[in-house]
């Protein structure tokens, strides 16, 4: 590197200079009742799904919803209450035909039940209950891993942690946290005219100032500061002071004798604890010209001028901005930012609403949405960008209406919105992209809410698998149903293995599909309707139909637990893991994650969905990148049940 000594160097490319150098980063594991404020050094994975079990989310009955299908309050249907349920103490026995266990909020749904009928919707007559309005299958039902899944990134490496990560830690079981050792800095004052504060103070004497205001700046930028006392205009004692701090600390800060005169001894100090030795000597900047900036044995020693708002100019506009990044810190965030409600937001009238949403750029405007999980998600908060405020007179945020949303403080608008079906493959793609600086908010709500989200423009990226059974074609069809001609691309993935979730060892001796039918002592758990799974399962059960001469109707009624639904891949295999059932369809990355047994039926395509607005933006143009690349393909490939090709990345509609 060039060195340019008392010449005036201008403000940009000191800034640029400073922020070019990095510092090692250590590693320490806290408890995470210290770790706020500090920068996660690790991808947290759960090891567990939040919830862990399929849980009442009202009051009520848990039931068949297929024994309600007929009801209505003319016609209630009668039914058997078998047990009761609380939660922490779950109900052991099955629930069969007309059959239901009285439950309480928050208490596991027992086996064979597959909805809740709220209990103003029924009458208690002793064991006898009836009920006055039929149930749909997962109604009020709060599904295994609906928040977080195992095997799901919920925190990413070099993420701030606020209280909103604090309580995500909690909730997935982690007791402690890697972080980075923040930067420690050492902090001289220098010159025979400065005394510590409650010291006599002698004629021509001042009070050291610089140290302590620097000492708290540094406290706020995420570092570790140590004031080290105040140095002598004394050659031999500033080059053993500074030659003992840099031994110790990532920075050395000092403030006074910069400028002409005593300038001149600090310069040739800092000169001979090189190489390089003096980097800049003098800024163009007003107050701070004299600053000086060095670097011996790889760490920065920095004087600051004497004159206290001269120093905390410099420190503010120049040695913050290296701090901040050492130690991870975003900028404060906070504040009021207007943004376009891109669809309705409903509030509850009579009460004043705190309702929290997220925010996504769209072009030089801002939009904004509802966040898509309920207040009782212990991650609502932390996939919240604010909120915004609705008084108790409102109902309706109108579409298109321009509201004030109030940002949490530490919040960032994210560079790229990625929502969708949820899969550790692009788990990985999204840990690069964080990895190289973008901001990527993330929230999974299935391949359809990822068709849907993109439509309306709240994702840039969607990662999808949907089913057009007619064609036996996964995406594309949908393509023209949701009218993206000119609005969104596809393109190209990786195929994920679909089958059979089954208990280690496969007790039962499951062989194929057919099991399902011909059998009555498998209790089935499925996926959700609209779901790529059920949609793909329900193709092959026509399949199997036709081949036995039945009716599909008939087939499903066949099939013990055809209408108890899972949410997530996560929750299938949570249900068989736990005996809740005795198999389950879904992927082979979530039968692995909980080292279940397998039987594959089919592949399907995993792709993604662009918003056409956003190719040309730099993190999705990136996100490309990473699909092309085949480091990454190497890296996909290494998850059991996905399989990558040479054509991930390509555009295969347009």
């Amino acid at each position: 590197m060039r060195k340019v000594f008392r010449e005036l160097r201008e403000f940009g490319e000191v800034l640029n200079l400073l922020l070019s150098y990095s510092r090692p980063k250590n590693i320490e594991e806290v408890p995470i009742e210290v770790a706020l404020g500090r920068v996660v050094a690790e991808d947290v994975i759960s090891d567990v799904d939040v919830p862990g079990f399929d849980r009442a989310a009202v009051d009520g009955y848990a039931l068949r919803a297929e024994d309600t299908f007929w009801v209505d309050e003319d016609r209630p249907a009668k039914l058997r209450v078998i047990g009761k349920a609380a939660a922490g103490h779950p109900f052991l026995g099955i629930v069969d035909e007309g059959e239901a266990v009285e439950i309480a909020t928050g208490a596991p749904i027992p086996k064979g039940a597959n909805a809740v009928v709220m209990e103003e919707h029924t009458v208690r007559e002793g064991d006898s209950l009836l009920v006055f309005r039929a149930i749909s299958p997962g109604e009020n039902i709060h599904g295994a891993g609906s928040d977080i899944r195992r095997g799901e990134t919920v925190i990413y490496s070099d993420t701030l942690l606020s209280s909103r990560e604090i309580g995500v830690l909690a909730a997935v079981g982690r007791t402690k946290v890697k972080v980075y050792s923040p930067p420690k800095v050492g902090i001289f004052s220098t010159g025979d005219e400065i005394v510590q504060p409650g010291e006599p103070l002698d004629f021509g004497k001042i009070y050291d100032v610089n140290s302590f205001t620097v000492f708290t700046s540094i406290v706020e930028d995420g570092g570790i500061p140590e004031r080290l006392g105040i140095l002598p205009d004394n050659y031999d004692a500033i080059k053993r002071a500074l030659e003992d701090a840099l031994d110790r600390f990532d920075m050395v800060i000092l403030s006074g004798s910069t400028s002409v005169g005593a300038g001149d001894v600090m310069y040739r100090i800092l000169e001979e604890l090189g190489p390089p030795g003096v980097l800049v000597h003098g800024i163009a900047i007003h107050p701070g010209k004299p600053t000086v900036i060095a670097e011996s044995r790889g760490k920065l020693i920095i004087g600051l001028p004497g004159y206290p708002t001269s120093a905390m100019t410099i420190y503010q506009s120049l040695i913050s901005p290296l701090i901040r990044k050492w130690s991870g810190m975003l900028e404060e965030g906070g504040g009021i930012v207007k943004a376009i409600a891109a669809e309705r937001i409903f509030g509850e009238k009579g009460r004043k609403d705190l309702l929290p949403v997220h925010v996504v750029r769209e072009g030089d405007h801002y939009l904004t949405f509802p966040v898509p999980t309920g207040s009782e998600a212990i991650t609502t908060l932390s996939r919240a960008d604010g909120f915004v405020i609705m008084e108790k007179n409102e109902e309706i945020i109108e579409e298109g209406e321009v509201v004030e949303v109030h940002l949490y403080k530490g919040s960032k608008i994210a560079d790229v919105s990625v929502m969708g079906s949820h899969c550790l493959g692009l788990e990985r793609i999204l840990s690069h992209l964080r990895r190289e600086g973008y901001h990527v908010k993330a929230v999974f709500v299935g391949s359809t809410g990822g068709f849907k989200a993109v439509s309306r423009r709240e994702a840039d990226i969607a990662g999808v698998h949907a089913l057009d059974p007619d064609s036996w074609t996964y995406n594309i069809p949908f393509m023209d149903s949701y009218q993206f001609k000119g609005k969104a691309i596809l393109v190209r993935g990786y195929s994920r293995e679909q089958g059979l979730i089954l208990p280690k060892g496969n007790p039962k001796g499951v062989k194929s599909i057919r099991d399902l039918i011909e059998r009555e002592n498998l209790m089935f758990i499925n996926r959700n309707k609209g779901s790529g799974t059920r949609i793909l399962l329900d193709a092959l059960l026509r399949r199997e139909a036709e081949s036995l001469g039945l009716n599909f109707d008939e087939v499903r009624r066949r099939i013990r637990g055809y209408w108890s639904e899972a949410k997530s891949h996560s929750a299938v295999a949570a249900a068989v893991y736990h005996g809740i059932a005795d198999i389950g369809i879904g992927i082979r990355t979530a039968a692995s994650l909980y080292g279940l047994d397998f039987i594959k039926l089919a592949e399907e395509n995993y792709d993604f969905l662009i918003k056409g607005s956003s190719l040309g933006s730099k993190p999705v143009n990136r996100f490309l990148e990473l699909l092309r690349d085949p480091r990454l393909r190497e890296e996909i490939n290494s998850l059991e049940g996905i399989v990558a090709g040479e054509d991930m990345g390509e555009v295969i509609w347009s």
